[in-house]
């Protein structure tokens, strides 16, 4: 079906019009008509006619509303006063759209435009009736000619004339969804804040709401967790320690910082630019990606984040976090350890000593790995990689020269330094450097372990130089979230601003957050898109499963809050939640399916075939005609991963399956692709707990 075919099941504009049209074409029963343009002959199953008119001039004057008059069963007078007004589709398109048997008799009828001020006569268009048969005009599509101004002025319309055969059953089905979207919602007047006090006395209500006291009886296995590791072997797999070994000499020593063996004499083809340059996004991230393609130097293309740090500082977390923010966000980003390099290069037992700053050897080796780890970077910025998150101490500005070196004419660099001043926080972050780095994997005598890297700790400290140079970040005691300040100089341009502003709002205090789709919805009984339908009874009895949840699972907390989105379905599930405040956001509103809106996913295979083709082939970029994509979500959800990044407190969200496959697929670090695909069900409680190591995630269904 085409644009006014597929219009009349989605805003049910045809079925108004079909009441006056009479509609005395069969029951409900029997196989759909097939066929297109006029038809005629004799009908069976009660097939019908949805017939569009269209009138299109991008240059109508003033107040003139195009509109149709005529005979039965369109209009049944011929007193312009009576005449049906069309709709705006476009600025330049006018519609009226109706329903009629295929065997309708003949129509005549005639376009007039007809001022918004009552006391001017209307103007009706020049030459013939025009004749419908068969849901068709007879002969020639001819042009609509207006005569203005006392005949001075001719003002001329293109006519558009299309006919699609609907069954009784799409038609019923449409209806039945345009009623649903017009009831009236149950949660008006309910502010977009609000608290449900406590009551004095909990009571059961004998509903079967109630839970078992141990939560761990409704843990589920999760499908895509992955296995707690260490957050440095997490970064990239160091590519050129799979290649020959390139000599390292002293000869790469400049005064002024280090040559890159490789990349700084290279001259290297970047033929893969122009097909990976943009990120896999939407809105304003692609927006300022093509500014910067447009008007940015290509180094200023191509962004390094180097970490600057003593050991112990949070370095690697926040490399951790900054790298799953902007990949989420669709850029092409990738973290590199300095570590891991070397534990690949020069083996994970190396004792302090390695470290010492009068160990020559030690510091040769150390410089090499950081050289092979930036070339590495570049080399993959070459083939299309937009942000490196280079993760290392670079405690000193001959190694910090060294690196600006190798990204001249590559990328541009920012440092980003964290420092740490709460003895309580360092002290707690080297016991979990013993506890979890490979450096100490081999070391059974904790006491042992500790000696050692504090003693790597003030070989570092001893030659430590603040960064004062180039573009630079610095995170004051941030870690916390609270009482520290972030420093900036010589910052611009739209993803080093978004940087910034994740990392102003970002720490590292535990809390969980609680990610759950609405209780069961009419629509998802009757397996339909969209929507704002109300729970149905398997819903409303989670939502009360789900206070009883939250009631449990929160009783220690001293605060926190629930969110829902704007849906009257995700409002409703959060009723029976008492004692917490409750805050709609927008942003958390489902996917918009646009013309899509209240239709099953067999009524677009069938009625817009060309539609559910395109989504299936990528769900990810297809964006709903009038409506959104998986990237536009993301995009939209941005401001709320920015605040649950910033939230202290726990936070329950409640919203709708593609959302929280948004959410979900930050938190997890999920690729992109990913995303349309995930495991999102129904009455079911995903548990996000971050903190200082990581996130780590629990899952708990409390109904089939």
């Amino acid at each position: 079906m085409g644009t006014s075919g597929s219009k009349g099941l989605d805003g049910v504009g045809g079925l108004g019009a079909a009441a006056l049209a009479g509609g005395s074409g069969g029951g409900m029963g029997g196989d759909e008509g097939d066929g297109d343009g006029a038809v005629t002959g004799s009908w069976h199953g009660g097939a019908q006619l949805y017939v569009s008119l269209k009138m299109e001039n991008a240059r109508i004057i003033g107040d003139l509303v195009p509109h149709v008059y005529g005979s039965e069963p369109i209009i049944g007078s011929w007193e312009p006063a009576r005449a049906l007004a069309m709709e705006r589709e476009l600025a330049s398109m006018w519609e009226l759209s109706f329903v009629v048997p295929p065997d309708h008799e003949t129509l005549d009828f005639k376009f007039l435009l007809k001022p918004k001020d009552a006391e001017t006569p209307c103007i009706i268009e020049e030459g013939p009736t025009r004749l419908l048969t068969g849901g068709m005009l007879e002969g020639d599509v001819r042009l609509a000619n207006f005569r203005l101004n006392g005949d001075d002025e001719l003002l001329e319309f293109r006519v558009f004339n299309k006919a699609d055969i609907v069954s009784p059953l799409d038609l019923a089905a449409s209806w039945r969804v345009y009623k649903e979207n017009f009831q009236p919602s149950k949660v008006r007047g309910i502010p977009d804040i609000s608290i449900n006090e406590a009551p004095t006395h909990a009571t059961e209500d004998g509903s079967g709401s109630s839970l078992e006291l141990d939560l761990e009886h409704y843990v589920v296995p999760t499908p895509t967790a992955p296995p707690t590791e260490y957050a440095a072997n997490l970064a990239a797999t160091p590519a050129s320690l799979d290649q020959p070994e390139t000599p390292w000499t002293n000869d790469m020593l400049l005064s002024d910082g280090i040559q890159s063996p490789r990349s700084a004499a290279a001259d290297f083809k970047d033929d893969s630019y122009h097909n990976k340059a943009m990120p896999e996004a939407a809105g304003a991230v692609a927006a300022a990606a093509v500014a910067d393609r447009l008007h940015g130097s290509k180094e200023d293309r191509k962004l390094a984040i180097v970490l600057v740090g003593l050991p112990a500082r949070g370095k690697t977390f926040t490399a951790v976090k900054l790298t799953r923010y902007l990949r989420w966000l669709g850029h092409e980003t990738k973290h590199f350890n300095v570590g891991k390099y070397r534990r690949l290069k020069h083996g994970a037992n190396q004792s302090a000593d390695f470290f010492r700053p009068d160990n020559q050897e030690g510091i040769e080796a150390r410089n090499e790995v950081a050289a092979l780890a930036m070339e590495d970077m570049i080399d993959w910025m070459h083939g299309g990689g937009q942000v490196g998150i280079f993760d290392a101490t670079n405690s000193t500005r001959k190694r910090r020269y060294m690196l600006m070196k190798m990204a001249e004419g590559n990328c541009k660099i920012i440092f980003l330094e964290t420092i740490c001043n709460d003895r309580n926080i360092i002290e707690r972050n080297v016991r979990l450097k013993i506890q979890q780095s490979p450096d100490y994997a081999d070391q059974p005598d904790y006491e042992a372990g500790l000696q050692d890297f504090l003693e790597r700790l003030t070989n570092y400290e001893k030659v430590y130089e603040p960064v004062q140079e180039g573009s630079y970040i610095k995170m004051i005691d941030m870690v916390k979230g609270e009482g520290g300040q972030l420093q900036v100089n010589n910052i611009s341009g739209y993803l080093p601003g978004r940087i910034v502003f994740f990392l102003v709002n970002s720490h590292l205090a535990p809390r969980p957050i609680l990610l759950t789709r609405h209780g069961e919805s009419l629509h998802n009984v009757r397996g339909r898109v969209g929507g704002d339908t109300v729970l149905s009874e398997d819903g409303e009895l989670y939502s009360k499963k789900l206070a009883n949840f939250i009631e449990k699972r929160l009783k220690n907390e001293k605060t926190a809050t629930i969110w829902t989105s704007t849906l009257q379905r995700t409002i409703l599930t959060a009723t029976p939640i008492v004692g917490f405040p409750k805050i709609q956001w927008r942003a958390l509103d489902e996917i918009n399916s646009g013309v899509c809106d209240g239709m099953t996913y067999e009524e677009i295979k069938k009625i817009m075939p060309e539609e559910y083709e395109s989504r299936k082939k990528d769900k990810l970029r297809y964006r709903y005609p009038r409506g959104e994509s998986y990237l536009d979500v993301i995009q939209r959800l941005e401001p709320v991963i920015i605040e649950l990044e910033r939230q202290r407190a726990p936070v329950v969200v409640i919203s709708h399956q593609a959302v929280l496959r948004a959410l979900y697929s930050y938190f997890a670090d999920r690729p992109l692709r990913e995303v349309p695909d995930m495991e999102m069900p129904l009455h079911t409680i995903i548990e996000i707990q971050m903190g200082v190591t990581g996130v780590e995630e629990k899952r708990y269904k409390l109904m089939d």
